[in-house]
């Protein structure tokens, strides 16, 4: 049997990845570690536990605790690990950096670390493509070729922890991938978020909050979308 140790299980993307994978094959074991920050929720994983007893298990721990995580792969006998812990909030960033450089930067290190260890099978960092900065409205979209240029704490720590993903693979031939995803919308997000926050206002008769003059575009993917792609990688 398979198993895949999913970090920041218990956040929006997170907790949708590993239903998906539970719901699309029974040959695996899906392992959740998470600190449970303010971004993580119990909640969205209440009835994975009786629903999938055999296949899930869960964790409460900090990725930048090399110690428990090694413990938790070797324990299990873990051969993929997919990173989805990291502060995503880019205003929590900007009022503190450092937090993020914390869970961003040096758990991804501390992964990385044990997956070498272990000789995990594939490392998948999760990343945004906010590392790719901002458009102009006529601009191309972006690709993976274009030049990393970040534009908040949130994104520049996650554009570090990628290149340090890369560099695993450089110098060490660690087995990675990295997948840089738009705006997410569904399931478990946050109320605060655009979507939900339009939704929400528009069935109870209240004003649609716009940014600026509303001329701004921004791409949206639904998590289940992102959960597909993510499996194919």
């Amino acid at each position: 049997m398979k198993v895949c140790l999913v970090t920041g299980g218990m956040g929006f993307i997170g907790s949708n990845f590993i239903r998906y994978l539970l719901d699309s094959d029974t040959e695996l074991k899906v392992i959740n570690v998470d600190k449970l920050t303010y971004a993580g929720n119990p909640e969205n994983l209440k009835d994975i536990e009786e629903k999938h007893i055999d296949q899930y298990k869960f964790y409460k721990a900090d990725i930048c605790d090399f110690k428990a995580v090694d413990e938790i792969i070797l324990k299990n006998d873990v051969d993929y690990i997919i990173n989805f812990a990291a502060g995503s909030h880019v205003d929590r960033s900007i009022n503190n950096p450092s937090l993020f450089c914390d869970t961003n930067i040096s758990g991804t290190i501390s992964l990385l670390d044990s997956a070498k260890k272990n000789k995990i099978k594939k490392f998948l960092q999760i990343s945004t493509d906010e590392v790719y900065g901002s458009l102009n409205f006529n601009d191309a979209p972006f690709t993976e070729n274009h030049q990393l240029a970040p534009n908040s704490p949130y994104s520049a720590s996650k554009a570090s922890a990628d290149l340090l993903v890369r560099s695993y693979y450089k110098s060490f031939n660690l087995p990675v991938n990295i997948t840089r995803c738009s705006n997410n919308y569904g399931p478990y997000q946050f109320p605060e978020k655009l979507i939900p926050l339009m939704i929400n206002n528009a069935l109870n008769n209240k004003g649609l909050p716009v940014y600026g003059k509303g001329i701004n575009v921004r791409d949206w993917l639904h998590v289940k979308d992102h959960c597909k792609a993510i499996l194919k990688v």
